[in-house]
């Protein structure tokens, strides 16, 4: 399970992202060499710093290589991306996934070490956040500002009990809403069926309550 995130760039992505896996209940430690973009992220993450990102021993000063992600947000900076991506992996961080404005961006940080390579403007902030911090989760769909929709496995301390015994809303503030096992989706929920190692739930759940299932 993903503990602690070093988002590097907070820019309008970055920012969002940051405080979107900090809301998830991780440790966020968020970067940007602007200090007043620092400041205004720095009661919605676990800690904020200020430093120059295009110097390699200024990212190595900040403590990234006790990160279990870094994610490097800067698309528009190809040079403080390159270093912070070497430096990162130098580091040791197991996962490092990249920004990038464009495809040739993108084959040049893949090349120097990114696990993997984003494009924001297909994707949102807080969608990617769900992705690098909820490895449970198998679709996931917005219904409105608040609320969305999930598909996810059920945590390995789940199996073998059944849905009246976990009390999921009281405990992760979920509400199951069918139940798909043996590749059978079922509307029909028996709340005293034990959950078992292919049953999948589907659920809904307020955004903002999403750290209780990490």
């Amino acid at each position: 399970m993903v503990k602690s995130v070093a988002v590097i760039g907070l820019g309008r992505f970055g920012k969002k992202l940051a405080e979107s896996i900090y809301d998830m209940g991780v440790d966020v430690l968020a970067v940007d060499k602007n200090s007043e973009i620092v400041a205004s992220v720095a009661d919605r993450v676990t800690v904020a710093v200020t430093a120059d990102v295009s110097n390699p021993e200024s990212i190595k000063g900040i403590g990234i290589g006790d990160m279990d992600i870094v994610v490097v947000a800067m698309g528009s900076d190809l040079v403080a991306s390159i270093m912070s991506v070497m430096v990162a992996k130098e580091q040791g961080v197991p996962f490092v996934l990249a920004k990038a404005a464009d495809n040739r961006m993108g084959q040049i940080l893949k090349k120097i070490g990114a696990d993997k390579i984003i494009y924001p403007e297909e994707e949102t902030g807080f969608r990617i956040a769900r992705t690098l911090v909820m490895d449970s989760f198998l679709e996931f769909f917005d219904i409105d500002d608040n609320l969305c929709l999930l598909e996810i496995k059920p945590k390995p301390e789940w199996i073998g009990k059944n849905l009246i015994e976990l009390k999921l809303r009281e405990k992760y503030r979920i509400n199951v809403v069918a139940v798909k096992d043996h590749s059978e989706m079922r509307s029909f929920i028996d709340p005293s069926r034990p959950l078992e190692d292919d049953t999948e739930l589907l659920v809904i759940i307020e955004k903002s309550d999403l750290k209780y299932l990490k």
